[in-house]
Order: C-alpha cells, then structure tokens, then sequence
C-alpha cells in the first residue's frame, strides 16, 4: 500500500474526489485501487515510443490511445481526452475527444489525436454513460480550465513521486529478503538516486529490523527532487490540509487576492463544488507506467450511482524538452574494463532512476585497433548510476587506460552522460610502496601501501599465514596509485605472511610476501649520574632485552618497572669501579642484545652527580587526643595529626641546595608530598643543612598512614629515595574501668579503638586481646593491667609496641593483674 508523497497529490487532487466528507479523501491520498490501463504510444517524425518512455510532448505530435477495459466490463465508460492552454485561456471545443469504450471500432482503434500547437497540458477521462456527458465534462472544463491545469500538472508530479517511492520500497524488500548484510551499504545509495530520506538510525540496527525501519514514514520518504514540488510533510497532515480545504470560504481567498501557491490548492478544491453535479463527481486516478501501458491507480472507489465517478488523469506534460544533466560522481575514478557488469557512479535527477523516460543507453569507446564498441547501458539506482553489460569488451585489446561515453535518448532526444576512464589489469606486479617496509609489528591493524600503474580491477585481498589460513582484508585504492591494505595482527605469531591481491581479468592471484614480529624494544634513553654504581635503561617493551653492554662492559639485569606505559630496566655491575670513577659528561656507547636475536644500539651520556641526603634527627608536637595518651614504641612514628620536625644533610657538589625540594612519599607511591623553601616548610641551618617541618594529614590527608621515604631534588635529578618514618593513627583513649572485686576484666573505652591490633597487660604479650577487624564499639575488655599500664600493637604500624598508663580506682589497683601464663591472644567481642 503506497501514500503519494506530494502536496498537489495529498491535498489538492483529493479534493477532486466529490465525496461525501472531502477532508477524509486529503487526509489519506492512498492509490492503492486498481483502475483501467491505458495503452498509449506517441509518433514524433518517424519515430514511436510507448508512452513510458515518453517525458513530455510536443505540438504535433501524433498519440495514439487505447483503453484496455475487461471483456466482461459491464459498465459502459467514455474516454474522453482533453488539451489545455493554461489556466486563463479556456480550450476550444475541437481539442477534446471522445471514444465510446464499448464499441467495436473505439475498443479496437482507440484515439489518435495530434497535439495542438498551443497546447500546454493533457487529461484523459473515463466517465461512466449518461446523457450529456461529453457536453457535461467539456463545459466544466471549459468553464474553469485553471483549476484542471494545477490538476495535471499536480497529477504529473504525483506519479514521478509515487514512481521513486515505488523503487526504493520495492529495493529495501528485495535486498532484505535476499541479501540482508548489504542493506547497510546500499540502502543510503538507493535513497540519494532516488532522492528519499534514510534515517540513519535504521541503519544501525540488526539486518533483520533495518528494512522494517527504512520502509516507515511512507508521507515523510519523498524529499524534493529539484524538478518538482513535494510538500508532504508541510501539506499531507495536520493543520496544514486542513487550512488547504477550508481557507476559500474565508473573503480574501474567494477574491482571488491570494499567492500563487495557496491559490492553486484552493483553484483544485474549488474542484469539489464547482463540479459535483448531480451527474458527476471527480476522482483523481495515478497514471503509472507498467511495461508498455499505464495502469490508472485510485485513491477513492468509483460510484456507478448518481453523482457518478469520472476519473481524472494526466500522462504525460506538453512542454519543451529537458534532457536531464547527468555527472560522474567520481570524476578522478579509474573503471575496471574486465568488471562485468561495470557499475559507473552517476549523479542526476531521480527521474532517471525511477522512469523509463532514459532509454537506449550505451557506453561508447574505441578499443586497441581504432574499432568502435557501445556497451548496453541501463540506470541502476542501486548502485548510484548505470550499470554495464562489460561483455562485448571479452577478448578485445584496449589501451592502459581509454575514455569511454555514456550517451542514449531521453523520451525522443539525445541524453549525453558523462565520460568514464576505463583500464585493464595491472600487467606490472604490484609492489611495497617506495619507502616501507614487509615488516609488519604484532598487534593491532597496520596498514600496508601496495604501487602499482593500476588499482581499477583490484577485486579482493586476502592474507595467508605460514599455516595456508587465508583471511579477507580491507584496502582501499587512493588517488596516488597506491592500494591502502588494512592488515589485522592482534592473534597473528610471528613468522612469514603473504599478501593475496586478486583482479579482475586474471586468473591467479599476485603473491606478496610480509613477515610478522613481535613489537620490537624501543630504548629511549640510559640514565646514569657521575659516581653511580648503576644505570636505569628506559623504553618500551624491555623485557624482551636480554642482555646489555656499556662501552664493552656487561651490565646485570636488575628490577623492570612499567608506568603509564613506560618500562624502566635497573642495570647493575659486578665490578662497581668501572662505573663509580665515570666523569659527568663523558660519551657512552651501549648495545642492547634482544631474546629473537637483534640488536639495539645506543648512546648515553654521564649526568652530573646527583645529590647525597642523610637524615640527622625528628621530632614531633603531639596534638591532644583523648583523655590518656599513648606513648609511641618507636622514635620513627609520626601520629598522623602531629607536627613533625627533622633534619637533613646533603651533599651537592656545586649546586645551591637553598633551590633543591624534599619529596616525601608512602613507600607504595600512594601519596606524596614536596616541601621547600618557597612554601614555607624547609629552613636552613647553613648551605648544607635543611629542616623541614609539616603535618601529615595535612600534606597528606587524614587517612594516610604507613612508612614513607624521602629524596632532594633539585631541576629534574633526585638523589636516592631513603626511609624516613612510619604515619600512624591514634585512638583517642578516654579511661580503663576494673572491678573493685579484683576479678574479671577491665573496661578500656575511647574512639577508634579499630586503629589497635592488640592490647596486653604486659610488653610481651603473652596474653593479649586481639581488636576484631573493623571493630566499631566504645569500649573492649582488657587485661587487668599491672601498674596501671596497658601496651599496644598499632594496625598502621604493629611491629613497634605502644603504651598508655591509666588510672585505676583505689580498690581496683589493690588488686593487680595475675601473672600471665597463656600465650594465646584472645579476641574480644563488640560492645
């Protein structure tokens, strides 16, 4: 079931239809009736064509026309023919015709009629019997000929529409019964020739839902084809038919003062009133061309009841002749002779693709020997221009490259086409592009330039691996003669591969052999300081090194590190001197052996010496915390909320340490931090001598916690990273509560008791109690301490032991903690 796509269609040539509701017939334009056919064949000079392949006529040209009614039909209608001269200038009564359908001689001979010399337009009629017909239907004509030219000429451009929606539905159904893979790459192809809107989101979807999506919107496909008008997405629906119908009982459309586009839709719905009589109402009726004949398609079932049905159609425009101009769309393209059928994309007019008004189409071009070849030729809205029949170019030797024409007759004139440049097979072998190499890196897709003099009758490319497994590729053919091949490593091994390139007119396919490695090392630099005993050698895939020498010397192969992509190799010395007595400056020349057997040279130069830093003493200012505090087991922890103050010396051989910076950093790298000078946190004692004082919560954040390093730096070289202290967090102690009786444990309690791992009465802990993980309660039960005193193990640190002391109520430390004897930690439950 088809919509026609075209606001005089839609909207106007709906309201021809005297039906009972007019808005019902503009609101849906469906032509989907099948009505009479019509045989038609038009002479002009000693040539005749089927009207099908006829886009306009000419005064004096002869038409011959036939109905081709049922044998059976038993209602009698006149076919009636009429010319017009445009809307102001009424016909005269001799140029309309009839023919009594039901009759021997019209049945058998038909209608030949001449067109006039001013003549503009042509309807054809079909009107059921009735006394005074012919006067009938020439009076109303007469009477109001404007309204009957916006008719044909909407008539005429409704088929053209319906023609182009026609082939694009009837492509999407056959590719997607057929061929459902290629809907993708060929349904945006038929829609630009054809000029239909494609949502692109239809495309992206599975085969099986694209041409379901494609076909949608029927009113909405038709997209102005530069010749014609179609409004249906403004016109067909909503308030817009609506306004057509209605605004010519309104004073100023009844006047006539109204623009010409608005007045022509009122001119054809004034068809409505002006005509239905009591005899006859009016029905538009599509002319569509099927084979030699055109089949009426109607949008409104006809009446053989009073007011009767006459149905109106238009076959084809009086106008000059407009051979439509036709353009390679790849102008710079390079056919492949040997291709059959040769598919040459064309640019032009919809009407091309979707009528047969372009017809004895050939290819024209000389071969080797100066004959003469044409090459039948049809359009193909497909592929997106002419298809080829390339069988006549089978055993005929042709230049390198030859231009060929495309050229044939557009209704009775001469259509010229375009020039296409036509070659053969590339005798010479293809080869890698100048400056390239077979070698190919493992991984990813890498892409492989093939030279050639020619590409045109490159017809696929496949690889094939050391085990025969052959695989199709992508490629490309670019303007400079060279075969882009998209060639996909990620599973390849590494070995020999070999290049298929098939073409069209050859039967063995041109072998190209590749060689497949993995990604080789990348060595981008050595870093080495004067007084060193070892180097870093930095790059990309290092672990493929094997083993390295520096100036002849082996190096050991040390850690390897990766970071954001980098590798970092630590290289070593079993004699350190060599090494060690390197000046700053000095040019070194290394080689580094790879596991597959290449080599990788490089060079090197010695840096200046970096910075030596010792760590001289710490100290820290305590923040109040709970009501006890906790006196650390080692000198080396730093409570996280705590000020810390240490020291340093270093030694810089001539550098000013006064512009060095202290990192300092977790020794997994998890957070770090950069004191100096310039913010305030580092100090000098003398030119060698820094202290530095922070918070680490505040450098750092609160959570922090964990041993941490430190190392000078100073524009891009850093001295060693050294150990500096260990952050740790605190609980915040409140108090310690014992039963006076002397029995049973003592209450600690406090917040963040789950920053403890253990609590026991003594420093041994050979009876503790274990903080479950997580531990979220107030209080615990501790050991009954001796002395008032009660040891911890810190999670953030649980190698140092920690203490507090408590105060215990007189009764309760009149009765102090039994000797330990059980050398298990107990856990304790949540409170």
């Amino acid at each position: 079931m088809f919509r026609v796509p075209s606001a005089l269609a839609a909207v106007a040539l709906a309201t021809l239809a005297s039906l009972p509701a007019p808005a019902r017939a503009a609101e849906s334009a469906q032509f989907d009736l099948a009505g009479p056919r019509l045989h038609a064949e038009v002479t002009r000079g000693a040539r005749t064509l089927p009207i099908t392949q006829v886009p306009s006529l000419q005064a004096g040209d002869r038409i011959m026309l036939r109905a081709d009614l049922p044998a059976d039909q038993s209602a009698h209608y006149l076919l009636v023919v009429a010319f017009l001269r445009g809307p102001t200038n009424p016909p005269p009564s001799d140029w309309f015709f009839r023919c009594d359908t039901w009759t021997a001689p019209c049945n058998r001979r038909g209608l030949s009629l001449v067109v006039p010399t001013e003549a503009q337009q042509l309807l054809v009629f079909f009107a059921p019997q009735t006394g005074g017909d012919f006067k009938t239907l020439t009076s109303a004509i007469q009477g109001r000929p404007g309204a009957f030219v916006r008719a044909a000429q909407g008539l005429t451009q409704a088929m053209l529409d319906r023609l182009r929606l026609e082939q694009y539905l009837a492509g999407v159904q056959d590719l997607s019964a057929h061929d459902p893979a290629r809907l993708k790459d060929v349904a945006p192809v038929l829609a630009r020739s054809l000029a239909i809107k494609v949502e692109e989101k239809c495309l992206d979807r599975i085969p099986a839902l694209q041409a379901p999506c494609l076909m949608q919107g029927q009113e909405s496909l038709i997209l102005n084809d530069g010749h014609g008008t179609s409004m249906v997405s403004t016109l067909t629906s909503g308030p817009a038919s609506d306004l057509a119908i209605q605004a010519g009982n309104t004073p100023l459309m009844s006047s006539g003062a109204h623009l010409p586009l608005i007045g022509s839709l009122l001119d054809i719905a004034r068809l409505l009133d002006t005509f239905h009589t009591a005899q006859y109402q009016y029905i538009p009726a599509l002319a569509l061309p099927r084979g030699d004949h055109l089949a009426l398609m109607l949008n409104t079932p006809p009446s053989f009841h009073d007011p009767k049905s006459v149905l109106v159609a238009a076959i084809a425009a009086i106008e000059a002749p407009q051979p439509p101009a036709l353009h390679a769309a790849e102008p710079d393209r390079v056919y492949c002779s040997r291709r059959n059928p040769l598919e040459l994309a064309t640019q032009g007019p919809p009407a091309v693709f979707a009528t047969g008004f372009a017809h004895d189409l050939v290819l024209s071009l000389t071969d080797r020997h100066g004959a003469a070849v044409e090459l039948p030729a049809h359009p193909d809205a497909r592929h997106g221009g002419f298809s080829v029949d390339a069988a006549g170019l089978a055993g005929r030797e042709l230049d390198a490259t030859v231009t060929a024409r495309l050229h044939g007759a557009w209704g009775f004139d001469r259509l010229e086409g375009p020039a296409f440049a036509l070659a053969g097979p590339a005798q010479a072998a293809l080869a890698i592009a100048p400056g390239e190499a077979p070698d190919l890196v493992i991984g990813g897709t890498r892409t492989v330039h093939l030279a050639g003099a020619s590409l045109a009758c490159i017809d696929e490319v496949r690889l094939r691996d050391a085990g025969g497994h052959e695989t199709p590729l992508a490629w490309e053919a670019g303007k400079d003669r060279q075969l882009a091949v998209r060639v996909a490593l990620e599973s390849a091994v590494p070995g020999p591969l070999t290049l298929l390139v098939r073409q069209h007119g050859l039967e063995a396919p041109q072998e190209i052999a590749l060689r497949a490695y993995v990604e080789p090392a990348r060595i981008e630099a050595l870093v080495l300081h004067a007084g060193d005993t070892g180097a870093t050698l930095r790059g990309l895939h290092l672990e493929q090194v094997e083993r390295v020498t520096l100036d002849g010397t082996p190096l050991v192969l040390g850690a390897l590190a990766t970071s954001d992509g980098k590798d970092e190799l630590e290289l070593g010395s079993d004699d350190a001197a060599p090494l060690r007595t390197l000046a700053a400056g000095a040019a070194l020349h290394g080689v580094a052996l790879l596991r597959d057997g290449r080599e990788l040279p490089f060079r090197a130069t010695v840096a200046v010496a970096r910075p030596a830093a010792t760590l001289l003493s710490q100290s820290l200012e305590r923040t109040a915390g709970g009501t006890v505090e906790i006196s650390l087991g080692e000198r080396g922890e730093w409570p996280v909320d705590a000020r810390v103050t240490f020291s340093i010396r270093t030694r810089w051989p001539g550098r000013n340490f006064r512009d060095a910076a202290i990192e300092i950093a977790a020794t997994d790298d998890s957070f770090a931090a950069t004191l100096s000078a310039r913010d305030g946190s580092v100090t000098f004692q003398n030119a060698g001598v820094a202290i530095a004082s922070f918070v680490p919560a505040s450098a750092f954040g609160s959570s922090a916690f964990g041993p941490l390093k430190f190392r000078v730096t100073l524009d891009g070289t850093a001295s060693d990273w050294q150990p500096l202290a260990t952050v740790v967090r605190l609980p915040a102690l409140r108090g310690l509560e014992c039963p006076e009786s002397g029995a049973g444990a003592c209450q600690l309690s406090g917040s963040g008791l789950y920053l403890l791992e253990a609590i026991s009465a003594g420093p041994r802990f050979t009876t503790a109690v274990r903080v479950p993980e997580g531990y979220t309660g107030s209080t615990i039960s501790v050991p009954r301490p001796s002395g008032g005193k009660l040891y911890f193990r810190l999670r953030d640190d649980p190698r140092a032991i920690s203490s507090a002391s408590l105060l215990l109520p007189a009764a309760a430390a009149a009765h102090p903690a039994p000797t330990p004897g059980d050398a298990d930690a107990r856990s304790v439950p949540e409170r």
